[in-house]
């Protein structure tokens, strides 16, 4: 049988929450055995699942998605290799799916930036004073602007 470990000893081992795990087994993604306490029992190959299902997660899957392709991996040294050939098409895919967000927020970063290097320095250190605060801590777009009446209106999409 291979020994077992209790959800404190998962969680020192791999540096993840107890409640963390638990979510991991509510998403299906981690199987322990429960003993006739109730007490969660976890193997030693489960150090190892973690560890998979962070570095999945790191990549910017989801639990759902995890969960689908998890069976799908063997550790290849340091690094996780996919075993079924479909799943490195869906894998590509994501990686499309990630690169188009990437420069979705970098376009987004640009426009910002030519509308910061609009501003006339003087002008927003005045506003600072208004409101009693520096130019570096707005982070509401949609806060009420203090040299008008009128709320800013947010961006659109």
């Amino acid at each position: 049988m291979g020994s077992s470990m209790r959800i404190g000893e998962l969680s020192r081992q791999t540096g993840v929450s107890e409640r963390l795990l638990r979510y991991y087994e509510e998403q299906g993604l981690l199987h322990p055995r429960r003993r006739p306490s109730g007490y969660r029992d976890y193997a030693d190959s489960d150090v190892h699942t973690v560890r998979r299902i962070r570095t999945l997660l790191s990549a910017g899957l989801g639990t759902s998605v995890i969960a689908e392709v998890l069976p799908c991996f063997a550790d290849k040294g340091d690094l996780l290799a996919p075993t079924c050939s479909e799943l490195v098409v869906g894998l590509g895919k994501e990686r499309d799916r990630i690169s188009t967000s990437i420069d979705e927020l970098v376009s987004a970063r640009t426009i910002l930036d030519a509308i910061l290097g609009a501003a006339d320095v003087a002008d927003v250190a005045d506003v600072a004073d208004v409101a009693g605060t520096d130019s570096g801590d707005y982070d509401d777009p949609t806060s009420e602007c203090p040299t008008t009446d009128a709320p800013a209106e947010p961006a659109l999409r």
